[in-house]
């Protein structure tokens, strides 16, 4: 039997009772069927997991019995920070996830001059802040993660770059960045300098511009190539983070 893991965002404690937010509710007993005695994993992000099982439901309403915290962690040695141009609907949503699942320990959205889709407002960006970071909790239920990763608000590149200042290696994947041969270099090569943190600088679906790429280099950012072929954006940040993962990471 599949386990079941169920994210809680409020903090949780050994030997006590535990309500189930309403969303987890209805996914453990209408979508999984659960029932009282069905055993089941919670973890709140902070570390761990704790063995539980569920109690009773009543009307709409799910109680757990959590049992001891595990102290279990599945997190990657390489701490990569993807700072990801803005993708349009559920392009960025795919990214979200598979990237929680890849083990990235942080994701910043950004802004950038040929975004196709921008979020602006304060309300919007709220919104959709909330739905990536319920999009990466229902990918580290399903992946065994028990940490969440830090999702920021969407920001323009400047201040993105500046986020990743303290990390000890720079990427950046672009068409431009591996046009230019004297400024690239192949990700295997540059990963293998990579020390306990990545930053890994992903344009938007129009790539991007030329005065953004510089910036970008006087950032500390490295053009690197992975292989001959122009990659969408969503496919070159997956394939990025799990090259990484597989030469300086956990992956190996």
């Amino acid at each position: 039997m599949r386990q079941v893991r169920v994210y809680s965002a409020e903090p949780l404690a050994p030997q006590c009772e535990h309500v189930l937010s309403r969303t987890a509710t209805e996914h453990v007993a209408r979508v999984l069927r659960l029932r009282p005695g069905d055993p089941l994993v919670l973890f709140d992000g902070r570390g761990g997991e704790y063995a539980a099982r569920l109690a009773r439901i009543d009307r709409a309403v799910a109680v757990v019995e959590i049992g001891r915290h595990l102290p279990i962690e599945r997190e990657s040695p390489l701490a990569i920070t993807l700072l990801q141009g803005l993708a349009r609907g559920e392009k960025m949503d795919w990214i979200v996830q598979k990237a929680t699942e890849l083990g990235v320990a942080r994701i910043v959205p950004v802004n950038a001059g040929r975004s196709v889709v921008r979020v602006a407002g304060t309300d919007r960006a709220d919104r959709k802040l909330e739905h990536w970071r319920a999009v990466a909790a229902a990918a580290c239920e399903q992946c065994g993660r028990n940490r969440l990763p830090v999702i920021d608000a969407p920001v323009a590149l400047p201040a993105a770059l500046e986020l990743a200042a303290a990390a000890g290696l720079r990427l950046l994947l672009t068409p431009e960045a591996q046009a230019e041969e004297e400024h690239a270099t192949a990700l295997a090569a540059l990963a293998r300098s990579a020390g306990p943190s990545v930053a890994l600088l992903i344009g938007p679906e129009g790539g991007f511009e030329p005065a953004e790429i510089a910036l970008a280099t006087d950032h500390g950012f490295r053009g690197a190539r992975l292989g001959p072929r122009v990659l969408r954006t969503e496919t070159a940040a997956i394939a990025a983070i799990a090259a990484l993962q597989a030469l300086a990471g956990d992956l190996g």
